[in-house]
């Protein structure tokens, strides 16, 4: 189990991050990197403390491994499991939407489900299960990228005008296959060890070339990072940023020129297929967005922790209206939780004998959190109302002896000192109007992908219309229009 110091040190690597038209040196140096690679070192710390009770003996290493890497075989895996997530989720209160385990999640799943790579020509497969074998005895730390780039969405990739938009096999060589194109979004990827890059989106017969799926380190000679603008760096202080400061993930565009992919770190190649079943077929999908919800419910109990006190400190809690406006947010908030925890109660085990969440629930809480997340946010501006618009320009203005007097006067509340109650209001601005909460906000609409793509692919596939509309022909072939019943007719 590495440390999170260790962690930090790999990073200095030679990368191609590009911010601002220019390479990034050591992401480690740059504000826009440093402190959210530290908050991800500190991950890797808790999780390296036994005491932690993040580690498990891993059968396919025979050793000690992160258990946010685990394949589940047992309910009391999964249950074990979901408590290792909560743990890295409560320290960052989830506010990091691609922590390590989220991508992990997604490979203890393939690797545990080697057949659905099986090629005839190439051991895609053994490559599957040798990859997540690294990826437990390593501890590493995964990116990924499998959207194309929006350059259309009204046709795939072999429909866009200019080739290699979207990353795909340009030739075949002795040593691997060489890629060209770029694909979105990976966050994270700047401070990961490696990126994963495949293609969510279904692909036409046209797109075989871009039916890849492959891992490689984000230091590889041709790949660069083109990042979105960061927050961090606008953070005055932590005071004034809590949440800017620490937890802004960086999102990048990754553009391969030509690069050499090695035929042993290859899952998938143009198979169009096999594409699809690699994310349905081994139960990736369900285990990998499992992981997301826990992390989501995690950061909706600290916005609604945020909600509380703000009404606790205007001494608004009293008021029916905002009693009642508390009391939505708790049903939406214990809503998502209870799924994650009806997702693990109705889990089953597949063919490979591993333990899958129950779709049903986990579909359900991803077809609504485009409405949910939204919703919760306009909660808590309700509750904090001018307030958030009303604080001192920045944490300057708390330590001056020229301004301090007048705020220790002017911005208290009872019994609630000037600086505690600047320190809630500044957090909830960085929840509902900086620049990071409003990525934030579009981040989690679009989590899983487009809303109409989540209820329609997921959602709506994996209630069980079909046993409920069973049930109800039962109940109509029970009655006729002469008014006699089924029973009666006999």
């Amino acid at each position: 189990m590495r440390t999170g110091k260790q962690y930090l040190k790999s990073l200095n690597d030679g990368r191609t991050v590009i911010l601002d038209g220019e390479v990034v040196g050591n992401v480690l140096e740059h504000p826009a990197f440093a402190k959210v690679a530290r908050t991800m070192s500190e991950l890797f710390d808790i999780a390296a403390d036994p005491a932690n009770g993040m580690q498990f003996h891993s059968e396919e290493i025979d050793g000690p491994a992160n258990r946010t890497f685990a394949a589940p075989r047992t309910q009391e895996e999964l249950v074990l499991r979901r408590q290792a997530i909560e743990k890295w989720a409560k320290h960052t209160h989830g506010w990091v939407g691609r922590s390590p385990d989220h991508v992990g999640t997604f490979f203890a799943a393939f690797g545990s489900h080697p057949d659905v790579f099986k090629n005839e020509e190439r051991d895609f497969a053994g490559n599957v299960e040798r990859y997540y074998k690294k990826i437990l005895s390593e501890n590493l730390y995964l990116s990924y990228a499998i959207i194309p780039p929006q350059v259309s969405r009204a046709t795939t990739a072999s429909g866009w005008e200019g080739e290699y938009l979207q990353v795909g096999v340009v030739r075949e060589t002795e040593e691997g296959i060489v890629v060209r194109g770029s694909q979105m979004l990976a966050t994270g990827a700047a401070i990961a060890d490696e990126v994963f890059v495949t293609c969510i989106k279904p692909l036409g017969p046209d797109d075989v070339d871009f039916a890849v799926s492959f891992a490689i380190p984000v230091a590889t000679d041709g790949l660069k990072l083109y990042c979105r603008r960061p927050f961090a760096p606008a953070a005055t202080s932590d005071f004034d940023y809590p949440l800017t400061s620490h937890y802004d993930e960086p999102d990048a565009l990754v553009v391969f020129d030509d690069v050499l992919i090695p035929w042993d770190r290859v899952f998938i190649n143009r198979n169009i297929d096999t594409l699809r079943r690699q994310f349905f077929d081994t139960g990736a999908h369900a285990l990998g967005n499992w992981q997301a919800q826990i992390r989501f419910s995690t950061k909706l109990k600290f916005i609604a922790s945020v909600a509380r006190k703000v009404t606790q400190v205007n001494g608004t809690d009293k008021i029916p209206g905002v009693q009642e406006k508390l009391g939505e947010l708790a049903a939406i908030v214990q809503s998502v939780e209870s799924a994650v925890l009806a997702a693990e109660y109705t889990a089953t085990t597949d063919d490979a004998g591993m333990r899958v969440p129950g779709k049903s629930a986990l579909y359900g809480a991803m077809g609504l959190q485009s409405e949910t997340y939204p919703r919760v946010i306009s909660i808590l501006r309700d509750l904090v109302g001018g307030g958030v618009l009303q604080l001192p320009s920045s944490v300057a203005d708390m330590t001056s002896s020229v301004t301090r007097p007048d705020m220790e006067r002017y911005v208290q509340s009872p019994g609630v000192t000037s600086e505690e109650r600047v320190k809630l209001f500044k957090l909830a601005w960085d929840i509902i109007g900086s620049e990071f909460a409003g990525r934030h906000q579009q981040y989690e609409m679009f989590y899983a992908g487009a809303p109409f793509v989540v209820r329609g692919a997921y959602t709506y596939r994996n209630y069980g219309y079909d046993a409920l509309v069973a049930e109800l022909d039962t109940f109509l072939g029970s009655y006729g229009i002469d008014g006699t019943t089924a029973s009666e007719g006999i």
